[in-house]
């Protein structure tokens, strides 16, 4: 099997970070679908939000409909403005848009309470809270606040979340598994036993240590962080993905399959949005005809396809989003899986099979380093835990073949067990 990039493998390195896919004490079972909808910049994704939501409410569905797009296209859609408090949009229909300036200013300013001592050590002046303005990013963090809120209130039976464009929704799924991980390895828990030593070791190194509120901070940090990745890597939690058929809405879904596969989320369909009659009179379509029928073609190849025809007109209100006639919000999507396969017998080698639909082999590229995996593709980098049973094994190859990534794992010697 040929190797694959570089596989390096570094020593040192064994700190492993907790299995994404696992809960987190104080995290409830969490028993609402979610529906996390994607696609590229224009592709009409949050007014295919809004109608999803709309057309699940009418269905008889308790529905939530969340989106952080400052411009309040989601209440354009709807026909009803939306903002920080939740709204009745329709019966059975709440939709809200959080405010990143409030959460923003209400987090900095409790970080400075709790860390009024180490400022007035360095003299620092506090900045009020009607001086502060959202960094960039505030949005996206807004949204996994309400996201984590709805489904630890479990009011509603469904959440429907309007995602931003595809890649900043890839890196917003991304980002509480990642800053779990930094906690972890910048503040590791078990270091908070070592708490009643800190005046000491504070005084015999000459600086102040870092104090109860850090650790306490971090902790809560943590537990946050751990909702939403629950609700994220939630069995009942699916993604779905909106573009319009065409050659950059074809580039769009490819990179945004990728995205997805890398970090174990599931798919369970592809809405080809304005879609375009195939016998119209004017001859000028039938160019952008021939490419939306060769895009529909190639998705339908690697995903389930609705198709949502173009109404000749911007939807707005009740009336033009239940036109649209969108799928429903019910549908189940394969489970995504990691197996590990055992070749000890034929081959002397455990083989742990990444699927990675649309990548590219000379884009691809593994780190081993102690506990865990990097695997880089394209664009996209997660580092991952390894299995149990290949912590105690050296990489020996790696292979791209039908869209699946093979990563060949032999038996370390000095720590398999041996048979007699």
């Amino acid at each position: 099997m040929p190797v694959l990039g570089r596989v390096r493998v570094r020593r040192g390195w064994s700190r492993s970070s907790p299995r994404p896919w696992v809960g987190h004490p104080g995290v409830p079972f969490n028993p609402m679908r979610t529906l996390l909808i994607t696609g590229p910049g224009g592709s009409g994704r949050t007014t295919l939000a809004a109608a999803t939501a709309l057309a699940a409410a009418a269905d008889g569905t308790d529905t939530l409909v969340l989106s952080a797009d400052p411009t309040d296209t989601l209440g354009a859609a709807l026909g009803v403005p939306t903002g920080p408090a939740p709204v009745q949009a329709a019966p059975r229909l709440t939709a809200w848009r959080p405010d990143p300036a409030e959460d923003f200013r209400k987090d900095l300013t409790a970080l400075q309470d709790r860390a009024s001592s180490a400022l007035d050590l360095l003299g620092a002046s506090r900045l009020d809270p009607e001086e502060l303005t959202p960094l960039p990013g505030a949005e996206e963090l807004a949204l996994l606040r309400a996201l984590r809120d709805a489904a630890l209130a479990e009011r509603h039976d469904l959440l429907v979340v309007d995602l931003p464009p595809v890649p900043q929704a890839l890196a917003l799924l991304a980002l509480p598994e990642e800053l779990r991980r930094y906690l972890r390895r910048l503040l590791p828990p078990e270091r908070q036993a070592a708490r009643a030593l800190r005046p000491v070791l504070g005084r015999l190194a000459g600086v102040p240590m870092p104090a109860e509120w850090l650790y306490e901070t971090a902790a809560r940090w943590d537990l946050e962080l751990a909702a939403v990745e629950a609700v994220v890597a939630d069995r009942d939690t699916v993604v779905r993905l909106v573009a319009e058929p065409g050659p950059a809405g074809a580039d769009a879904v490819r990179t945004a399959g990728l995205g997805l596969a890398l970090r174990g989320l599931r798919t369970d369909l592809v809405v080809a949005n304005r879609v375009l009659p195939e016998a119209s009179p004017d001859t000028w379509l039938a160019g952008p005809v021939a490419q939306q029928r060769k895009t529909l073609e190639e998705w339908r190849e690697s995903y389930e396809v609705r198709t949502v025809a173009h109404l000749g007109r911007d939807p707005r209100g009740g009336d033009d989003l239940t036109a649209l006639a969108v799928p429903g919000a019910g549908r189940d999507a394969p489970v995504v899986e990691w197996p590990v396969t055992d070749r000890l017998g034929a081959d002397g080698v455990l083989v742990w099979h990444i699927p990675l639909p649309g990548a590219i082999r000379d884009e691809l590229d593994l780190v081993r380093r102690g506990d865990e995996l990097a695997v880089t593709a394209g664009r996209f980098r997660r580092i991952v835990p390894l299995p149990s049973a290949l912590r105690r094994c050296t990489v020996d190859g790696a292979a791209l073949r039908e869209d699946e990534l093979r990563i060949r794992f032999a038996p370390d010697p000095k720590l398999w067990p041996q048979t007699r």
